[in-house]
């Protein structure tokens, strides 16, 4: 009889990973599309030159690019740190690491099929807040010898021939949207391991993982809201980057896990710092020492660190006050039927054609166009276990479909 109920939970738990994939499809394959057409469309080489000074207007524009950037945290790395080599000032650098990885479009979409319209504006002006307490702390501290040394560490740019082409000619050119589908396929290699690894995980835990589990690890959880004290939102949000770093995927994959965590009764608070914790991870942590050194490194897990304290429990408390914090029980998102003739699956089979179309662009009627963007330096190792982990992943999955089918 265990054994029945196991087989039965692993059933339940595969029909769920996919069925949260399912409502998200659409969503990926509409914020990738997009995030293509602007990184092919809008140049870094645009960028850098508006950046160059710790002023407003520069932190603004790098808040801005980053909004109009991927949400691959390895891409934002390797995207600030050429941004920064280049010119544009550290805070500039980190407002735009910070925006493109909690600004952008695609993961708003995502956070409202999960999550609804409460947490996408907390994710926004949490971005804005974190960019914030960030430029502050970077004012107050005023590291300028550690900036003086990172760059030295990174060394000269070999900075390539601007971008002559106006954005007109662009748009007309068929290279350029060769490019666009070569970058949209590119966007889904950077995160198909993650996004498998997360829904996965997130169909594990939702079948086999109790509430006591959550109610020891985040404390008081479930309580009503107004019982939450400020040490317990503090350890909550403490917490939640602890969980993010032992799941290790990026907050795209993270989405489903933190809509289950908020239904298991985790804070406000808590599921927000859970969100925002794709850059306080060991992997940040270890690339953006090579780029900068250790000293700078940890420099900037400290800055992220207490920004994402600060934001977490300034939204708590803003949205507490407002009354604007949803309901757990209102999600019963492992209580929905996800495989059925609606909106979502019409969403679904049209953008699924606009992906085959993107595909057939890049990689069918322009073999001979290349297009290469710069990535972080990622740990050969680490991938190598997320590609065996993925692997694993779609064989429960397939084990688990036929068992909740046969």
């Amino acid at each position: 009889m265990e054994q029945f109920d196991w087989i039965q939970k692993w059933g339940e738990a595969a029909n769920t990973s996919l069925g949260f994939f399912w409502m998200a499809l659409w969503a990926f394959i509409l914020g990738y599309a997009i995030s293509s057409l602007i990184q092919i469309f809008v140049t870094e080489s645009r960028m850098k030159s508006a950046m160059g000074d710790p002023s407003a207007k520069s932190v603004f524009l790098g808040t801005f690019f980053g909004f109009i950037s991927s949400s691959c945290s390895f891409s934002a790395l390797a995207t600030s740190k050429s941004l920064f080599q280049k010119g544009a000032s550290f805070v500039a650098s980190i407002a735009f690491l910070l925006a493109s990885t909690n600004l952008v479009i695609e993961l708003g979409i995502v956070i409202s099929i999960f999550l609804g319209w409460q947490f996408v504006l907390a994710e926004y002006l949490g971005g804005i807040l974190l960019i914030l307490f960030s430029w502050l702390l970077i004012e107050l501290i005023n590291p300028k010898k550690l900036i003086a040394l990172a760059r030295e560490n990174l060394g000269k740019s070999s900075d390539e021939a601007g971008e002559k082409s106006t954005l007109l000619q662009k748009l007309k050119s068929q290279e350029s949207w060769v490019k666009v589908g070569k970058q949209y396929v590119m966007e889904w290699k950077m995160v198909w391991k993650d996004v498998t690894i997360g829904f996965t995980v997130a169909g594990i835990v939702a079948a086999f993982v109790p509430n006591a589990f959550f109610e020891a690890l985040f404390i008081h959880t479930g309580e009503d809201l107004d019982q939450y004290s400020f040490l317990t939102l503090l350890e909550h949000v403490v917490i939640g980057p602890f969980v993010a770093f032992l799941t290790f995927i990026g907050s795209m994959g993270n989405i489903p896990l933190a809509a289950l965590l908020f239904g298991k009764g985790v804070s406000f608070a808590g599921v927000m710092a859970f969100i925002f914790s794709d850059l306080v991870v060991f992997p940040v942590l270890r690339i953006n020492a090579k780029y900068y050194g250790w000293k700078m490194s940890f420099f900037i897990l400290f800055l992220l660190f207490v920004s994402l304290v600060a934001t977490a429990l300034s939204l708590h408390y803003t949205f507490d006050w407002l009354g604007w914090i949803p309901d757990p029980k209102s999600l019963n998102l492992t209580e929905r039927e996800h495989f059925q003739i609606d909106y979502t699956f019409y969403f679904n089979l049209s953008f699924l054609l606009i992906s085959g179309a993107l595909v057939y662009v890049g990689f069918f009627s322009g073999k001979k166009v290349k297009h290469h963007k710069e990535m972080a330096p990622k740990s050969p190792r680490l991938e190598k276990l997320l590609s065996i982990l993925a692997v694993i992943c779609y064989l429960w999955l397939a084990g688990g479909m036929l068992a909740h089918y046969l």
